[in-house]
């Protein structure tokens, strides 16, 4: 099961209480404070782990809390601090804090995990008291008195998971994304003739041959009013936020040149209302399923396209391999481009 957004509580310990204490040793007279200091409260820390696809497992357990510093104890002996808890997260986990005024992707941004083995520090221990002997002085030699451990800290956190991929698959339902992405990489979605098949993200690593790769994500298909929740897209759009390059697919099923144009302003639409980065990222247009077209009215039918859009449109069949490589290969070189420019 895909999960990518999860609400969970974290509580770090708190700090042990320091030590009042004398030294009291037989031939050692007036020994003085030896109160030891409390020992510091574990933290919680989240760590980015890329064999993590899913927010599903951290979901299930809302709850998180590291240990307690213990107490300080006399003869200088400072407490244990408390053990921390680390909890593994998907790479690619956007983190915030929740408060009553700021829910979900409205509250504080805290860190955004993007790299295999990042960590960050949700909550931090309480420090620990200070014993009575830390408070002797020349003037004040006999100190009676010790801190309490400051305490720990809790707080609620929003977790929302978008995707690491170089190249964002886009379209209405059925335009052919997820056997695109079967054709070019090992990924495995779900296919069938009927709108909405793909229900969740997936990602795929497409080989160019020059030891090199792209990779790929493909999410539900878009419908006009996706970005005021309709139909399933909205839901994923997240995942091609941090993409670098987005592929348009329309589908040749429908061979009017007004129709396809209607699709793409479609998709566009909802793209600018969703976010305008998202909208200005760089951008293939492809005509997918030629398979369908008769092969003499191929090249008009992209022409015509290309030249109602005002932009160069690619061709595919995903069924026979029909322009595969050229796609990769013209995608490949848009995510250098925009690596260079970063």
């Amino acid at each position: 099961m895909f999960l990518d957004e999860a609400t969970i509580r974290v509580r770090s310990g708190k700090g042990g209480a320091g030590c009042v204490s004398f030294r009291r040793e037989k031939f050692v007279p007036r020994g003085g404070p030896d109160g030891g200091s409390g020992g510091h409260g574990g933290s919680v820390v989240l760590r980015a782990n890329r064999n993590l696809s899913t927010l599903l497992d951290i979901g299930r357990r809302p709850f998180h809390r590291a240990e307690n510093g213990r107490h300080g104890m006399g003869g200088q002996r400072t407490g244990r601090g408390g053990k921390s808890t680390t909890v593994d997260v998907p790479v690619g986990t956007v983190v915030r804090e929740v408060t009553r005024e700021r829910q979900g992707r409205n509250g504080r941004l805290l860190g955004d995990l993007i790299k295999h083995g990042a960590k960050l520090c949700v909550a931090q221990g309480g420090r620990g008291g200070r014993g009575n002997r830390v408070f002797a002085s020349p003037t004040h030699q006999v100190p009676r008195r010790a801190e309490e451990g400051h305490p720990g800290v809790e707080r609620a956190l929003y977790l929302e998971l978008k995707l690491l991929a170089d190249v964002g698959l886009v379209g209405l339902p059925n335009a052919g994304k997820s056997t695109l992405l079967s054709r070019v990489s090992a990924a495995t979605p779900k296919i069938a003739d009927y709108p909405f098949t793909t229900l969740k993200p997936h990602l795929g690593i497409a080989e160019l041959g020059d030891y090199s790769r792209l990779v790929l994500a493909d999410i539900p298909g878009l419908v006009e009013g996706a970005h005021l929740g309709h139909g399933l897209g909205i839901e994923f759009l997240r995942h091609i936020e941090r993409t670098r390059v987005i592929v348009h697919l329309l589908s040749a099923e429908e061979r009017r040149t007004e129709h396809l144009v209607e699709h793409y302003q479609t998709v566009q639409a909802e793209l600018e209302s969703y976010s305008e980065l998202l909208a200005k990222k760089p951008r293939l247009v492809v005509l997918s399923k030629l398979d369908v077209v008769p092969a003499d009215e191929v090249a008009a039918l992209i022409a015509a396209v290309s030249s109602a859009l005002d932009r160069e449109v690619l061709g595919i069949s995903a069924i026979t391999g029909q322009g595969l490589e050229s796609v990769l290969r013209a995608a490949s070189a848009l995510v250098a481009e925009a690596l260079t420019s970063s």
